[in-house]
Formats: structure tokens, sequence, C-alpha cells
């Protein structure tokens, strides 16, 4: 890419400026899990997060504007507008899961929501809760109360990003239901744009972001099967790694049931078969 400066990378993404307002964000096929990139790669799984993150920003744009610009021919870059991103992690709950159900069990609360008694492991709540966590640069991001995100971002930006979160959550949830996919929790970045307005950013919605369960096998009371990196995650809690770089070589056997899953994701909620995508990528785009 002549045009383009390489300015950053991230555990998926390579980040190129264009010019002064716009960013070209290309997903590769690395996974991570606890924070570490593993030696690994799953095909196509970047071309999946940005065609996936196109349909949801072209499917929620009327909560909040985002960054998207075109997403290019090879399905894995996005072109952006550049954001000044937000310090925190928007992270928005529909069900008991991850460390939400590990703090609900230490402490009977999560960020600062107390949760009611008796409730099991993937347990719909009552009400979709805000969860914030800090963005780590290294290790693992933590959950924080929304006291603590108020701090960080100003107390009348995040009511505003609680609001936003929240809708998009419950839009992207509905959707998913008819699909046959329960979205339990998802993780959303926002940002400013010049004027200072509030823009979503980064990726939207994916098996990188979200935990997608299928419906027909839902059942409280226990892990669930998921269309995300959970297998990933299941698996190498299994080799007894201690979550520390250099993560653990994945078999194949993970690597292909991953990469149907992530498909499966993608199919099940665009209706758009991923050949069709990787043949014309604006097809997402409605």
């Amino acid at each position: 890419m002549p045009e383009a400066t390489h300015v950053a990378s991230g555990k998926v993404r390579e980040i190129y400026a264009l010019d002064d307002d716009r960013l070209l964000l290309v997903a590769s096929d690395r996974i991570s899990t606890f924070d570490v990139i593993l030696p690994t790669e799953i095909p196509d799984k970047g071309r999946v997060l940005t065609g996936l993150s196109g349909f949801w920003f072209a499917l929620l744009q009327s909560i909040v504007p985002n960054h998207m610009l075109a997403i290019r021919d090879d399905a894995r870059s996005m072109e952006c507008r550049r954001l000044e991103m937000l310090p925190i992690e928007c992270v928005v709950r529909g069900y008991l899961a991850g460390s939400g159900w590990k703090d609900y069990q230490a402490t009977g609360a999560t960020s600062g929501h107390v949760l009611p008694e008796g409730l099991r492991e993937s347990d719909r709540l009552p009400a979709p809760i805000f969860t914030p966590a800090t963005k780590a640069q290294t290790g693992h991001d933590e959950n924080i109360s929304r006291e603590q995100a108020a701090e960080l971002v100003g107390r009348e930006r995040l009511a505003e990003v609680e609001r936003v979160a929240i809708s998009l959550y419950k839009t992207a949830a509905e959707h998913a239901a008819t699909r046959g996919i329960i979205i339990a929790d998802t993780k959303f970045e926002l940002g400013l744009d010049p004027d200072g307005r509030l823009v979503l950013g980064d990726e939207a919605l994916t098996p990188d972001s979200s935990r997608f369960w299928p419906a027909d096998a839902y059942e409280p009371g226990r892990p669930q099967d998921s269309f995300d990196k959970q297998f990933v995650r299941d698996y190498c809690e299994r080799t007894g790694w201690d979550k520390t770089a250099p993560g653990p070589e994945l078999p194949e056997d993970v690597v292909m049931h991953t990469r149907s899953k992530y498909i499966e994701a993608f199919e099940r909620l665009t209706t758009i078969p991923f050949e069709s995508y990787l043949e014309s990528p604006s097809v997402v785009l409605g």
C-alpha cells in the first residue's frame, strides 16, 4: 500500500494512515486469548471481522454515527475516519458469563451493579447492564465501576456512552435473536470526532468482541456452546497454559472448527453467503 503509512499494530489489526483524516484498518487472521496473540492463525478470520463490522455499522448508524468510510476489495481492509478514542472499553452484558460471572460469584455484583441472588452461570439478566473496563496497554483489561469510568471520561459523557451502548446492544440482540443467535455480551469502542460528537469505532459485534450463543442449545447453569473464540479459550485452558506469552499452538481441528464457527456466525447474522461477501464486500452495507 504505497499510499499508506503504518502507524500501529493491535492484537488483530494493522493500522495505516491514509491522510490526516483517514485511517486504513487491516484485519489479520491473528487470534488472541487472555490478551495474548497465539502463534496459529485462523484462515479468513480477518475477513469475517471486517464484513460483520461493516454489516453492523450500516444497521446501527441511526443510533450513533460510526467511523466506516468503505470496505476495500480484499474484504479485510476498512477505510475509516480518524477519531479520538475514549480510554474505556464499553461492555454491555445481557447474560451472566465470563468475567461478569466471576465477579458475581465473588461479590454478588459486577462493575458496581448489585445483581439478584441465586443467579446461575449464563442466566439472562433482568435488563442489560453497562460494565466498563480499562483499556490495558499490556496485560488484561479490568472491569471498573461507572464511578471510575466517569473519572476517565467525565460524568456527562459517560451517561451518553452508557445510553448509546445499551441501545446498540438491544437493537443488535433483537436482530440476532431473529437469526437464532443470543448475544450474551459485547464490547464497543467509542470515540469523538473533531466536533466532539460520539462515534462508534474499531469493530462492532464480531466473534472477537462478543459472546454469540446458539439459541436452540441455550441452557443456563453451565457454559454455552458458542460462535466466538470461546472454543479457542477453552482449548487453551485445557492445556494448562499460564496465560502469558507465548501462547500455545492450535491443532488443525481447533483451527478449522473455529473458522467454521466464525463463518457460520457471519452467514447467520447477515443472511449473506460468505463467498458472496468475498466476491463483493460492499454487499454487507445494504
